[in-house]
């Protein structure tokens, strides 16, 4: 395949689409038009944006990548996405009536309005965006390095400056129509290299006689052990629970009824194609066995294909990267223009200054994952090692938050400090790490016996988490407003 043409058509399918999030969007006027879409997306956006998402750098070059080493171990991203979707839907969906703007709100709520728990979440979401953000330019530039025959580094830098404009043309509203139409292309292009790339490969058979029996059973976890499997797929799962652009749909939605229908539709198309990128990972191992890095072994499946079928399937993988990336972008400018701005300013931004400042925030915050992506080459490793280091005490403290009133900031703090420390204890320990493939599991069961102790030996809350809510509602809104303690219980709002 011609790289210019493959440069020519993508740049001319990109144009196309942010002329498209240009016309959906130019009407809008403030920073909530900007980050959530005016709190008003439909059920039809939702589901498209979320399926865009889901479909992304992790399912594409990730998981193929596994599903090249190690068999039908490249569902477990799949499956524990879907569940991670499934459990956010039945879980979570409710927290959209407390119009919420950020996951550090959400937190903020739960712990009895601490401004600790909210200042320290916010830098800990905020690194969380910035962590998928910078996946998704690694993934991207594999891609672009591939196709075009450019330098890695070189084609980072391009696919930084991409999302810049990509996103910032009309926000969280044009991302979600753009989202949505590229959801189409995915599934189809995904679908169509499976099924090419095993006949190329000599057909289903000739695939399984040149893969690993151990890779071929159940999940892969012959191959790659059970307890890493497991790993993989509750730390995929993790990922979306306690990920601040899925916050951002709940938050966005136009009700309760549209995001559990989104994320349960979502959910289950995501399950079934989980199996796509396991079988176009087996299939080229069986026409390329010898890979340097499996992480080309997307872009190598799609020799399968007739020169112009290529070009759409590669610029469907460019859909996904984008997808993915444009969502984790707004969720990060979302963190710094309701809750870094507001720690550092005491307020927040004027109405008529903040969709230029979102613009601005953009371009910081892309360049800092563009920092994260330009040191490292693998991404499953960098996705599973960035959620267990950053994710696994927001996960247990939203968890714990949302079900048990007695949660308070004490209880949150030790969350966090748990599931940090002990991932890091298990990355630095090179026999856990291989026995266990990352550090979730026990990040998550220290996070949560850390959380349950400290939390019922230290005080209740003193605030109603109703007070809680008007007063983090009024700071949103500018309005005066202070967290004065009462002796009124603390209540959930539902």
């Amino acid at each position: 395949m011609e790289q210019n043409a493959f440069l020519m058509w993508f740049l001319l399918y990109a144009f196309v689409m942010m002329t498209v999030g240009w016309y959906v969007t130019r009407h809008q006027k403030t920073g909530e038009d900007f980050i959530l879409g005016g709190r008003k997306l439909p059920l039809l956006l939702t589901l498209g944006s979320t399926v865009g998402t889901m479909v992304g750098t992790g399912s594409s070059i990730g998981a193929v990548s596994f599903g090249y080493g190690n068999g039908w171990a490249g569902m477990l991203y799949g499956v524990g996405g879907a569940t991670g979707l499934l459990l956010t839907a039945w879980l979570f969906g409710p927290v959209r009536n407390l119009r919420f703007m950020t996951m550090s709100e959400e937190i903020c709520y739960y712990t009895g309005g601490s401004r600790i728990v909210k200042n320290l979440v916010a830098v800990l979401i905020f690194l969380a965006s910035i962590g998928w953000l910078g996946a998704h330019i690694l993934g991207g530039g594999l891609y672009l390095a591939w196709a075009a025959n450019i330098d890695i580094a070189t084609a980072k830098i391009i696919i930084a400056i991409g999302f810049i404009f990509y996103v910032g043309i009309g926000g969280y509203k044009a991302v979600s129509w753009i989202d949505t139409l590229q959801s189409v292309v995915l599934f189809l292009g995904f679908i169509l290299l499976a099924v090419m790339s095993v006949s190329y490969a000599g057909g289903w058979d000739t695939v399984v006689a040149r893969t690993d029996p151990q890779a071929l059973t159940l999940f892969g976890a012959g191959k790659l052990g059970l307890l890493p499997a497991l790993s993989l797929a509750v730390v995929i799962g993790i990922g979306v629970l306690a990920t601040p652009s899925y916050r951002q749909r709940i938050y966005s939605a136009a009700s309760t009824r549209a995001i559990r229908q989104s994320f349960m539709i979502t959910g289950l198309l995501y399950l079934g194609f989980s199996f796509l990128p396991a079988i176009i990972g087996m299939a080229t191992h069986a026409m390329t066995p010898t890979l340097d890095n499996p992480s080309f072994a997307f872009l190598y499946a799609t020799r399968a294909l007739p020169a112009v079928l290529a070009m759409v399937v590669l610029i469907a993988g460019m859909s996904a990267n984008m997808s993915s990336g444009s969502s984790d972008a707004i969720a990060g400018v979302s963190i710094i223009l309701r809750d870094i701005y507001t720690l550092v300013t005491g307020k927040m931004p004027p109405p008529d200054k903040a969709i230029m400042l979102s613009r601005l925030f953009l371009v910081l915050v892309i360049l800092l994952a563009l920092v994260f992506a330009l040191v490292s080459s693998d991404i499953i490793d960098y996705i599973t090692r960035m959620i267990s280091m950053i994710m696994s005490g927001l996960c247990i403290s939203v968890l714990l938050g949302r079900f048990w009133l007695r949660f308070n900031a004490p209880g949150c703090i030790a969350a966090l400090l748990g599931g940090s420390l002990t991932s890091l204890w298990v990355i630095l320990t090179p026999a856990w790490s291989a026995a266990l493939g990352n550090p979730v599991l026990p990040a998550l069961s220290v996070s949560l016996v850390a959380a349950v102790i400290t939390t019922l030996l230290t005080p209740q809350n003193a605030l109603s988490r109703e007070a809680v809510l008007k007063a983090i509602t009024d700071e949103r809104e500018n309005t005066p407003a202070s967290l004065t303690p009462t002796t009124e219980p603390a209540r959930s709002v539902r």
